[in-house]
Order: C-alpha cells, then sequence, then structure tokens
C-alpha cells in the first residue's frame, strides 16, 4: 500500500511517502521554520533522494501541504504519476484526549472530535486538522487515520494523571494529564530495548524526545507510566517557544497587570516563551548554542536552563521508577546535538548515567541508532533515530486492510 503521512507540527511539516510492502520510502519532504520569512521546504524523491529547496515564507502548514501534493502529482522526478496512486494518508495528531486511545480511520464523527480535542493541542491539532481537510479535498475517498501522540500514554495509574484540583474537573470536563510524542516514545523504547538486545518487557527506559517540542516519559515494562507533557503540551520541560512548567499564579498576575486577554495569555506561553523568550533569538536550538559560543549571555543562559531542566525531569523519573536500565535520546536535539547530549550528562553522571565523549562525539553516526555511554555504566545512554512516519504509516495500512475486511465481496 502507498501511504502518505503528514506529519503537522507547530511550524514544520514532516512527510513522507512509503509503500508499507517492504517499508519502502518514495518520497521525503521537511518544512521547516514556517510563519518565518525564511521558511523552506526540502523535497526528496526517491531513488537518489536528491533535496530539492523551495523558499515558502508566508505559507501555513497546510499550505504547505498543498505545494507538496501538487509536486507530488507534476514534478518529473516523482516517484508517482498521479496523485490517485495514494491509497491512504495518515495523520499524526498530537491530542485525541479521552476520546481515542488507539489509532482509528477518519470519519465525520471521528473529525468532531478531533476538532473538540485542538484546545488540548493549540500550537499542534488545529494545523493537522487542517490538513486533513485539505487531503479530503483534494483526494476525496482516500482514507485517512488518525495516529495520536496521546495513545501511548493510556497506560499511566491515576497517581500521575491525575491533578491535584476539585475531582469534578476531571469527572466533568476530562481534565488530566494526557502527554503527547507517544508515538515517537513508543517507538525509541522498542528500539532501545533492541540495541540493549534484551526485551522490551523487561527494561526500564527513560525516553527523552527532544526537539523543538520536548517530553521525557517513563517506560517501565514497555508502558508508559509517567510522563512531563500534561492536559496540553504546554505542560513540562522548557520548549522552543513554549514555557514549559511555571508557577500558575504567574498567568492570572501577568494577566490582571497588564489587562491581557487569555488569547493574548495562550500566545505568550505558547510562541513567545522557551528558548525564543529567553535568548531573544530563536526557537532553533541551532541558532542559539551559535550564538552562546560567540558570548551572547542570553543565548547562554537559554541553553544553560534548558539543560537543567532536562536533567531534572530525568532525574525525577529516576527516582520514580523501580529501575532505570537506560536513558534514550531522540528527536532533533537528542539525536543531532552531541554538545547538549554532554552538557545534559555531565550533571546526571553520579546517578550512573556516564556518557563517552568519544562515541557521543563520533563524526557520521548522525542517523544511526547507537550507545554512546561507556561500556561499564550502570545506565546506559542510547541515541534513537525517531521514525514516527514509518510507524504511522504501517498501522495506516493496517487500519485500512482492516476495514476493507470487514467490507462484503462484490456480487
Amino acid at each position: 500500500m502507498i501511504v502518505l503521512v503528514v506529519n503537522a507540527g507547530s511550524s514544520t511539516l514532516k512527510c513522507q511517502l512509503i509503500q508499507t510492502d517492504g517499508k519502502i520510502r518514495l518520497m521525503k519532504s521537511l518544512a521547516e521554520r514556517i510563519g518565518d520569512a525564511d521558511a523552506v521546504m526540502e523535497v526528496a524523491f526517491a531513488p537518489n533522494f536528491q533535496k530539492q529547496v523551495f523558499p515558502v515564507p508566508g505559507l501555513t502548514v497546510e499550505q504547505c501541504l498543498g505545494r507538496l501534493l501538487d509536486l507530488l502529482a507534476t514534478d518529473p522526478a516523482s516517484p508517482i504519476g498521479s496523485l490517485s496512486e495514494i491509497q491512504a494518508v495518515g495523520n499524526r495528531i498530537v491530542a485525541g484526549g479521552e476520546y481515542f486511545s488507539e489509532s482509528v480511520l477518519v470519519d465525520d464523527e471521528v473529525f468532531a472530535k478531533l476538532l473538540r480535542c485542538e484546545e488540548l493541542a493549540p500550537l499542534h491539532n488545529p494545523h493537522a486538522d487542517a490538513c486533513i481537510r485539505l487531503v479530503a479535498e483534494r483526494l476525496p475517498g482516500v482514507p485517512q487515520s488518525a495516529v495520536f501522540d496521546t495513545a501511548f500514554h493510556q497506560t499511566m495509574p491515576p497517581k500521575a494523571y491525575m491533578y491535584p484540583l476539585p475531582m469534578h474537573y476531571y469527572t466533568d470536563e476530562g481534565i488530566r494529564r494526557y502527554g503527547a510524542h507517544g508515538t515517537s516514545h513508543r517507538y525509541a523504547a522498542q528500539q532501545a530495548a533492541n540495541l540493549l538486545e534484551r526485551p522490551l518487557e523487561d527494561l526500564g527506559l527513560i525516553t527523552c524526545h527532544l526537539g523543538s517540542g520536548g517530553s521525557i516519559t517513563a517506560v517501565n515494562h514497555g508502558r508508559s507510566v509517567d510522563t512531563t507533557m500534561g492536559f496540553t503540551p504546554l505542560e513540562g520541560l522548557m520548549m522552543g517557544t513554549r514555557s514549559g512548567s511555571i508557577d500558575p499564579a504567574i498567568v492570572t498576575y501577568i494577566m490582571r497587570r497588564d489587562g491581557l486577554s487569555f488569547d493574548e495569555m495562550d500566545a505568550i506561553l505558547n510562541k513567545e516563551s522557551g528558548i525564543l523568550g529567553i535568548s531573544g533569538i530563536s526557537s532553533d536550538m541551532r541558532t542559539v548554542l551559535q550564538a552562546a559560543e560567540g558570548g551572547d549571555e542570553n543565548a547562554e543562559l537559554a541553553v544553560d536552563m534548558y539543560v537543567y531542566k532536562v536533567q531534572k525531569a530525568i532525574g525525577s523519573f529516576y527516582a520514580a521508577m523501580t529501575r532505570t536500565d537506560a536513558v534514550v535520546m531522540t528527536a532533533g536535539i537528542g539525536e543531532n546535538s552531541a554538545q547538549l547530549r554532554e552538557r545534559i550528562f555531565a550533571g546526571l553522571a553520579h546517578m550512573g548515567m556516564i556518557l563517552d565523549k568519544e562515541k557521543n562525539h563520533v563524526v557520521g553516526a548522525i542517523g544511526t541508532n547507537r550507545i554512546v555511554s561507556i561500556d561499564d555504566s550502570p545506565i546506559k545512554i542510547c541515541v534513537v533515530t525517531t521514525d514516527e512516519e514509518m510507524r504511522i504509516a504501517r498501522e495506516t495500512d493496517a487500519l485500512v486492510s482492516e476495514e476493507h475486511a470487514k467490507e462484503p465481496p462484490q456480487a
């Protein structure tokens, strides 16, 4: 089955065209810094995957998807002759609330519930929903799936997902910890188990998805038992533009003092804070690291705060787990920044997480799953290249195939 995977982020759009039989990638695309003047979209087609770069300033996430569909339909190098060859579309959805504990095919009823979940992930879900609408218009009749970041965290116990608020906020309104990045955490945990050559069910792992958004999850015997993101993806770590966890009284204090509306305060917390807010330069850690190396004090503070908050989260889950066999680093920062990994684990060696600096800085290792701790480190440190798109494609294939199996044979 040929599946188009659509992974809509807050300021990115990652897409792949995958032939699930044989796990063959036919196209890769990444649009970054969407909304900025320097936004670009890279597209690479099989078999040589030579990148084409297209400026996309002023386009929204869903408009970038429309541009990609145009390229698939018209570019001479496209691996398909027309969009009709796409048999299914798999959509990554950050928040499914309590409506969805597993992946589903999208119909009108499902889409109505997706719209209700938008406030749970205001930077992501609206873009994903807009992409679903666009695909329905451009590829009418093609089945679409919704694969949820929150589904993996449905195994958390009440002591982890409940908030200490009056109970009716949970029973009547579903206010609880949902987490996010579940597809990535599940995949990273399994790949770490493969690296350690041990069954996932026998391991205690702390998985760290560190990108523009970031979350850390305690995975005990293959099940999520706690995670840093909460009711929305705003809680937890300091992120690219999100504040992460702060004293909630700060919100009402600023709103009263400055006369801000709910939407204005929401924008400050979700779009103007985090690495961008502290550095005053960028939400992109690569840019901020470069500025810090050049002596920018605010950039250095942003990096220092980021590292410290990741260290505290790892330490808290180490305390909560009955055992910890490995810490797993994945996503853009976790996979690609040896410098950040070195700074993070410099403060965790006393807990038995001892980085091997030479292994950590091996040139050409990016994109390869590997262990970067010293050989006798009590707790191993793994680096895993996340592959959410392949997992989404395979889940979509399974859902569509199952649905087709239910259909009565044609007379």
